[in-house]
């Protein structure tokens, strides 16, 4: 039995092995994945502003995989989730081909006007995102590529293998004033241009203000790629990416440094034009950057 508030919203998000993961050394371990199947779900409610309720899981497992490796996956699940005030309300267990994490959660809120959808954008508005970019593309390059797991590449694996949320932070910029907002899952490229999309609006974004996350330059510098790249393209990043009215800047700003003092860098603004968002480099010149697309 769950007790109802006014208003829910509800995520459904599901991460595949061999799509969205790879189990095994030098990839993700069995804990790793319950936690950023958690993190996808819980993170899509907090780009709308709402307050976390129950998680459902669902499971598919393979033949081959222990009953411990499953237990120890659904623990990393219920740890981040009881972190960010979810409660693991039930779920379903199934037989698979791979292994396959399904996780339904439900938010709520009290009125609909502290809620933030992706289609409130308008011209004028500044683009903000909050915390910094690129851990997990740089964490899969590694991965990938097979490049040098040293020390100043740490930071980028460690933040990639533990996902957060930003629930209190989401929920914040919504009683700030957000206009519109968007969980970095599938790349700042991808996420923003959905935002100036549902708004019909153009983000205009530049990608030297975006924010690097520790770990990204070198890994960047080994690839020989700008480091911008990697965090404009990279999901699972699972920062909020908004928009909102100039004048309400200082406040978003002060209510985020009273959370855990997590930064926001200003990247661009909404202007009138095709709807999307056009990304530019140093020079001011228009980038084609792809993030994760869905195709099937």
């Amino acid at each position: 039995m769950v007790r109802a508030r006014a208003l829910s919203v509800t995520s459904v998000d599901a991460i595949v092995e061999g799509v969205h993961f790879r189990l095994g050394e030098g990839w993700a371990d069995i804990a790793e994945v319950g936690r950023r199947a958690m993190a996808g779900a819980l993170s899509d409610l907090a780009a709308m502003g709402a307050q976390a309720g129950e998680v459902y899981i669902v499971l598919g497992l393979p033949a081959g995989l222990a009953e411990a490796q499953a237990m120890e996956l659904v623990r990393a699940a219920n740890g981040l989730a009881r972190e960010c005030g979810a409660v693991l309300a039930g779920g379903d267990v199934v037989a698979a081909p791979m292994l396959l994490v399904s996780v339904t959660a439900v938010g709520w809120a009290e009125r609909a006007e502290e809620l933030v959808g992706r289609d409130g954008a308008r011209a004028g508005d500044l683009v903000g995102v909050t915390g910094q970019l690129g851990a997990a593309a740089a964490a899969l390059a590694i991965q990938s590529a097979g490049l040098d797991r040293g020390a100043d590449v740490a930071p980028a694996l460690s933040r990639a293998s533990h996902p957060r949320p930003r629930l209190r932070e989401g929920h914040a910029l919504a009683r700030a004033g957000a206009n519109a907002m968007i969980d970095i899952s599938d790349g700042l490229a991808t996420d923003a241009d959905h935002i100036g999309r549902a708004s019909g609006v153009q983000l205009q974004i530049e990608l030297a203000r975006l924010p690097l996350a520790d770990g990204v330059r070198p890994v960047a510098a080994a690839l020989g790629e700008p480091a911008w790249l990697l965090a404009a393209r990279g999901g699972e990043d699972y920062e909020l990416c908004f928009c909102i009215d100039p004048d309400r800047r200082e406040r978003a700003e002060r209510v985020l440094r009273e959370l855990h003092g997590t930064p926001i860098s200003w990247i661009g603004r909404a202007a009138d034009g095709e709807p999307g968002a056009v990304l530019s480099d140093e020079r001011g010149g228009a980038v084609a950057v792809e993030g994760f697309e869905h195709r099937w």
